[in-house]
């Protein structure tokens, strides 16, 4: 009996919770860490890496993909579908610029309600959308100085290279830009995208600096096999596999009973995506035009966010 794909993420959990090393971060709260993991699924007949020994908002994580793909680095759109992913960094930044003591939630209600507040507050810098559709480019001037070139959107140039040149080494979405790190709310986490097609099969590697396994991996998974699944429609190939490759995979010291807890479930069913429609190109999916089937989870687990 072929073992069930999930086993792979709580072998990591429990790998990551007994042997990591303990080790103070930025947030204070203090990690469990090794270094170096690969994870491998694959995606044919519309499989996919879907968490079942707790609930995965998917659909939460497929509004993100489809903010990043938008360009928008700004909470609001978010915020007014619910999305709460991103709200902890800008209310951070606001109560430490303002002083103002404003609860998180009473700071989201105003981004909901208030564009111009949205504009002012709600801005995250230039993280992955940005990146990925807006990759800043500089030209050099006549007079000596460079003034902004066109920006370069890496994602419609991977969708023309994987058309026109699957044969390609440099299909390559990245959003580590050195030169902007100190502008981002979060630098990248899921930082370099490859993709590789072989057999008519459409492949892709993925590197993430740092996995938070307990709360970010399970949306990781599933936000990188979604990405896989469209680019693959639209360039007419068959989803292959995704590999995962983690740097600093760890686990918060706040987080034991998330992790006790999950690891005695057994993962079960074969969950599946449907591509309901071919939209006219990567960047004009909405969300209904993906559902889920035969994914029954256990239920979720709650767990606190360090910022």
């Amino acid at each position: 009996m072929n073992r069930h794909y999930e086993h792979q993420y709580l072998d990591l959990m429990r790998d990551v919770w007994e042997r990591g090393s303990e080790r103070m971060d930025r947030t204070g709260i203090g990690t469990r860490s090794v270094f170096g993991v690969t994870l491998r699924f694959d995606l044919a007949g519309g499989a996919m890496p879907l968490v079942t020994t707790k609930r995965v908002y998917w659909k939460t994580a497929t509004r993100e993909l489809l903010w990043f793909l938008s360009g928008s680095t700004n909470i609001r759109p978010l915020v007014l579908q619910g999305v709460k992913i991103w709200n902890e960094w800008p209310h951070a930044r606001y109560l430490r610029e303002t002083g103002e003591d404003i609860s998180l939630e009473e700071f989201v209600g105003r981004i909901g309600d208030d564009e111009a507040f949205a504009v002012r507050w709600g801005e995250l810098g230039p993280v992955y959308g940005k990146q990925w559709t807006d990759w800043p480019t500089w030209r050099y001037r006549k007079d000596g100085l460079y003034e902004r070139g066109h920006g370069i959107n890496q994602v419609a140039e991977v969708v023309r290279s994987l058309r026109e040149n699957p044969g390609s080494r440099r299909h390559i979405i990245e959003g580590w830009n050195v030169a902007e790190l100190d502008r981002m709310a979060l630098p990248p986490c899921h930082k370099t995208y490859q993709y590789h097609v072989a057999d008519g099969r459409l492949n892709c590697a993925l590197y993430q600096r740092s996995c938070d396994v307990a709360l970010g991996l399970p949306f990781n998974l599933w936000a990188a096999a979604c990405l896989q699944r469209m680019l693959a429609q639209q360039t007419e190939l068959e989803p292959g596999e995704l590999v995962w490759m983690g740097g600093d995979v760890h686990l918060y010291l706040n987080h034991g009973a998330l992790v006790e807890e999950q690891l005695s479930r057994q993962p079960s069913g074969n969950p599946r995506l449907d591509l309901t429609r071919k939209p006219p190109s990567i960047f004009d999916y909405a969300i209904d035009d993906f559902v889920v089937r035969d994914y029954a989870p256990q239920p979720p687990i709650q767990a606190p966010v360090a910022v």
